[in-house]
C-alpha cells in the first residue's frame, strides 16, 4: 500500500450519521492509513525512544450507540495496550489531524509525571515550540496554544494532572484539514516525524 495522505472524504467520515455507518466508513477510508502509519512509525519511534514501540489502532469496540467523533493510532512500549503508558498518537477529528505525546488518566504514574513536568516547566518552555498545543482531556477536540498560556496557566495544568483522577496531559500539534489535505503522504510523514522528535524530551521525562 502507498500512503497518499488524507483527503476531505476522510475528514467527512465524521459527519456520517449512525454508529454502524460511521464505523464502516472509518474502517474503509481511515483505518488503512492509520495501519500504514502504525507500521511506518513503530520502528522509527523505537529507534527514537530506545524502547521497542508497538502500534495500536483504535477499534472503538466499547461503543454501542454513539459513533466516534475521532479515531487514531497510538504507539507505546507495550504490546497489549497503550492507555496505561506514556504514548504517542496520530489521529483525526472532522476538523483537524492531531499528533500527540499523551499521558492519559488510566496511567498509574500520571501524578509523578505531572510533578516532573511541573519541576521542568521553564525547560519545557524552551524546548516545546510556541505553536504546539496542550490539552488536559483527550476526548475533546480543543487545545490551547503554548504561546497563549501564561506560566501560571501551564503550572495549573501540570498540578491538575497530579491531583485530579480524570485529568490528563497531552502535547503536540494540530494541523487543520485544509493544510492536511494539501500535503502529499510523504510530506505528512516528514511533518509527523519532526513533531515526534520535538516531543521526545517529554517522553524521556516519564
Amino acid at each position: 500500500m502507498k500512503f497518499n495522505g488524507f483527503t476531505d472524504n476522510d475528514f467527512d467520515v465524521f459527519t456520517i450519521k449512525g454508529l454502524e455507518n460511521r464505523m464502516e466508513a472509518i474502517q474503509q477510508h481511515i483505518r488503512p492509513n492509520l495501519e500504514y502509519l502504525g507500521e511506518y512509525f513503530s520502528p522509527a519511534l523505537s529507534t527514537l525512544t530506545g524502547d521497542e514501540m508497538f502500534h495500536h489502532v483504535a477499534k472503538h469496540a466499547r461503543r454501542s450507540v454513539n459513533p466516534p467523533d475521532d479515531t487514531w493510532v497510538a504507539f507505546a512500549n507495550n504490546k497489549r495496550g497503550y492507555k496505561k503508558h506514556p504514548h504517542f498518537q496520530i489521529g483525526l477529528w472532522g476538523t483537524h489531524l492531531f499528533v500527540w505525546f499523551a499521558m492519559i488518566y488510566e496511567a498509574p504514574h500520571k501524578a509523578e509525571f505531572g510533578k516532573k513536568i511541573e519541576e521542568n516547566a521553564d525547560k519545557i518552555r524552551k524546548i516545546i515550540p510556541p505553536h504546539y498545543v496542550w490539552s488536559g482531556d483527550h476526548t475533546k477536540p480543543e487545545a490551547v496554544k503554548f504561546s497563549s498560556m501564561s506560566r501560571d496557566e501551564f503550572l495549573s495544568l501540570t498540578e491538575r494532572v497530579q491531583k485530579v483522577k480524570k485529568a490528563e496531559l497531552l502535547c503536540g500539534v494540530h494541523l487543520d484539514r485544509e493544510t492536511v489535505t494539501e500535503l502529499s503522504g510523504e510530506e505528512l510523514i516528514h511533518k509527523i516525524d519532526s513533531v515526534f522528535e520535538t516531543l521526545l524530551p517529554l517522553y524521556k521525562m516519564n
